[in-house]
């Protein structure tokens, strides 16, 4: 088969479509026929050379695809050669085929194609296994997502309005803003003008910036807030006020899906696709596709991601 590999550590020129050795699946994977894969920032520091890949896991970028089965390992059950399905990964999504544990598949959403369907199983396990089985949201608390027009966000609002949530979204321009507002977002805040801190209090943050955010998150949260840290694009420190956080009874949660034990992985998708595949198939949750390109040209996807414009995933399809 054909992936992206990464020759070295560096820019978008470093990403290669080259011939390597097929997949094959030891017990309990199968092997997925590769219809799209989807970008995520954790892609952009792998090849950067700031994220390693976990023991065991393909070399290959790509966290997330949607395709059809293939091959069956021993002791699957419950799935068929030429099933279409999505999966969460570990990595190895920017290829032709990919092994894949059977617990982190997912049937395709009713009224979602194939190929889109890529765009799903990170974002959806993200978003679940953070603002409801960590941060614990519930219907009438207020909801800060930080960067509401990327990947992740796009799909954050999306939840936390059909949980019933008051939805607060940081976003880079008018453009940006108005996209947010139409996917749920009841106030829309430009980090380049705005102090979120000043909009507050918020019961459940969920940051993919760190750095600088650190000090305003915590200052911002209300009483029993609880901020869950997915991202460090600002850094990797910032200063705490430990009496703040004392005396709010606040919680912070540094969370990350990508190292998590198979069967941590496989119990948030079996709730993803209990919860919240009804909340696209009712239309309450939008899949949102900025882009598509041939997965050969993983570099100028990589380009497009990094300059900060699109809204929504950005799909690698093989053609």
């Amino acid at each position: 088969m054909k992936a992206i590999s990464i020759k070295k550590p560096g820019g978008p020129e470093v990403l290669e479509w080259t011939q390597v050795d097929d997949p094959t699946p030891t017990v309990g994977e199968v092997v997925v026929d590769v219809a799209a894969s989807a970008l995520n920032r954790a892609d952009i520091m792998q090849r950067m050379g700031l994220y390693p890949v976990p023991p065991g896991a393909s070399p290959y970028p790509g966290l997330e695809v949607s395709g059809r089965i293939s091959a069956l390992g021993q002791g699957v059950t419950g799935w068929q050669v030429g099933d279409e399905v999505c999966a969460l990964l570990t990595g190895g999504g920017y290829a032709e085929k990919v092994a894949v544990p059977a617990g982190q598949l997912l049937t395709i959403p009713k009224g979602t194609g194939l190929v889109e369907s890529a765009a799903l199983p990170e974002a959806t396990a993200t978003v679940w296994s953070n603002i409801v089985m960590t941060a614990r949201l519930e219907e009438g608390e207020t909801f800060l997502m930080h960067g509401g027009a990327g990947g992740v966000g796009t799909v954050a609002l999306q939840i936390a309005k059909a949980l019933g949530a008051r939805v607060v979204t940081t976003v880079g321009g008018p453009e940006k803003a108005e996209r947010a507002r139409e996917l749920g977002a009841d106030l829309t805040l430009d980090y380049r003008t705005d102090d979120f801190a000043e909009h507050g209090p918020y019961d459940v943050i969920l940051d993919v910036i760190g750095g600088r955010y650190l000090e305003r998150n915590i200052r911002s949260l209300a009483t029993d807030g609880r901020l869950a840290i997915i991202g460090m694009q600002d850094g990797l420190e910032g200063p705490l006020n430990l009496a703040e956080l004392v005396f709010k009874r606040a919680s912070v949660h540094g969370t990350t899906l990508r190292t998590r034990p198979a069967a941590q992985k496989a119990a948030i998708v079996a709730e993803v696709q209990q919860h919240v595949w009804p909340m696209i198939e009712n239309g309450a949750v939008q899949l949102i596709i900025d882009q598509r390109l041939p997965m050969a040209e993983a570099a100028e996807a990589h380009r497009l991601m990094e300059a900060g414009r699109h809204v929504g995933k950005i799909l690698l399809v093989n053609e």
